[in-house]
């Protein structure tokens, strides 16, 4: 950085002037607090930093690094960093303690909560029977009888396992029972005119 770029040079040579108030980056100290041989180190790793990076002359940061040594407060340390990243802020304060129960010596117990059941299934034999029943007209009822006969095995499943499908299962028997029925009936019929 050159001198134009600093018109209004301060105490510490080519350094932008602050507004007094709280110093950014030192935890809300004020300008006027004492500095620490820690803070001041702080402060050399900064320019330091600065330097490697390019960001201040060799001139530059000779004439600050002379000012860090004689800076007595923070707000004279800022004035030093004010242009240059300031990297990591300085540690806070601890918290104060606060109280703490002491631990428990065994885990409360949670409160009992069932686990749900999952829904019942649908029965596969209910509907196969309601497939077949349904099929019945559309095959000359040849899917009649295995819909009867899935429809009765659904019906027990359904009674002893508790699965869905009942209605199916009993859609399936009327339409093959109906099926067989008509044919009976159908056949029945072309016997006596046969006769």
């Amino acid at each position: 950085m050159s001198m134009q770029q600093w018109p209004n040079s301060g105490p510490y040579g080519n350094v932008p002037q602050r507004q007094p108030g709280p110093v950014p980056g030192s935890g809300g100290q004020q300008p006027m607090m004492r500095a620490s041989d820690s803070d001041r180190a702080r402060a050399e790793d900064v320019l330091k930093a600065g330097y490697a990076e390019g960001r201040l002359s060799k001139h530059e940061f000779d004439q600050r690094m002379a000012h860090v040594h004689s800076a007595t407060t923070y707000g004279e340390l800022h004035h030093l960093l004010a242009d240059l990243p300031q990297g990591p802020s300085p540690m806070p304060a601890p918290a104060p303690a606060t109280f703490q129960p002491a631990p428990m010596p065994y885990a409360p117990a949670r409160p009992w909560s069932p686990v749900p059941a999952p829904p019942p299934q649908t029965n596969g034999s209910a509907v196969g029977a309601l497939v077949c029943g349904v099929l019945c007209p559309f095959t000359w009822g040849v899917t009649s009888i295995p819909a009867v006969i899935l429809g009765h095995k659904a019906r027990s499943d359904v009674r002893r396992t508790g699965e869905k499908g009942d209605g199916m299962a009993l859609a399936g028997l009327i339409l093959g029972y109906l099926t067989l029925a008509g044919w009976m009936l159908l056949l029945f019929g072309i016997a006596i005119a046969g006769i």
